[in-house]
């Protein structure tokens, strides 16, 4: 899948987790390109390394870990593009779970 349909994936998966949790806020359109994009960056880079290093605590878990690792990386691009607002880790979860299920949905049906 190219760069540029990924990005749009992401952006819509973000704009729809801000629709659907209170706690997680972008406040203009620029801003979610932005956010959408530092959190596919960060998904490519960042994300796997962090995997790597808590793969036990992921099999203990039976991989429920990944939820808080996918968590942090939403807070890690709060911190870092300033525009996206959490209102706490739980809303970070959760919108981290709702982002993880709505991407996967676009994707699946883009792929199709």
């Amino acid at each position: 899948m190219g760069f540029v349909i990924r990005w749009f994936i992401n952006a819509v998966a973000l704009y729809v987790t801000t629709l659907i949790v209170p706690g997680v806020k972008v406040p203009d359109f620029g801003a979610l390109l932005v956010a959408a994009l530092a959190l596919g960056i960060v998904n490519a880079v960042i994300r796997p390394v962090v995997l790597l290093f808590t793969l036990p605590l992921n099999i203990m878990t039976l991989g429920a870990f990944t939820l808080v690792v996918n968590a942090g990386m939403l807070s890690l691009v709060a911190g870092v593009t300033h525009r996206l607002r959490l209102e706490s880790f739980w809303w970070a979860l959760l919108g981290a779970i709702v982002l993880s299920v709505v991407s996967a949905v676009i994707s699946r049906q883009v792929e199709d």
